[in-house]
């Protein structure tokens, strides 16, 4: 069994151990996704490049939280339609690979469309 597979069986496992799925409709698991990046966003708010240096290091633990649950939410997503996320992350890969050709974007950060 391969490592997301078995994250999203402690993930099923977790919330069908609490009756949660009743309230995971897909508007608020997405809902809870984007609370949840949010979050991750939160420990960068008005900060400067030092700052974010010294964040990350007396941080970590706590961001590595927010991180654990944008992937506990993304990874439920997933599950819940039946999506294999490797799967689209790979194909997704091969799309951004075409969109973004080494020769037209190395070292820009250019949408695609005006590269």
């Amino acid at each position: 069994m391969s490592e997301i597979k078995q994250l999203i069986k402690k993930i099923i496992k977790f919330r069908n151990n609490r009756d949660w799925k009743q309230f995971h409709n897909p508007k608020d698991v997405a809902l809870s996704l984007v609370l949840e990046a949010s979050e991750v966003l939160e420990f960068f708010q008005w900060k400067n490049d030092s700052e974010i240096k010294e964040l990350i290091k007396t941080k970590k633990a706590e961001i590595g939280d927010e991180l654990a649950d944008v992937l506990y939410f993304l990874l439920l997503m997933s599950a819940d339609f039946g999506i294999d996320i490797k799967k689209a992350f790979e194909q997704k890969m091969k799309k951004n690979e075409k969109k973004y050709p080494i020769e037209k974007s190395k070292g820009k950060h250019n949408k695609y469309t005006e590269l």
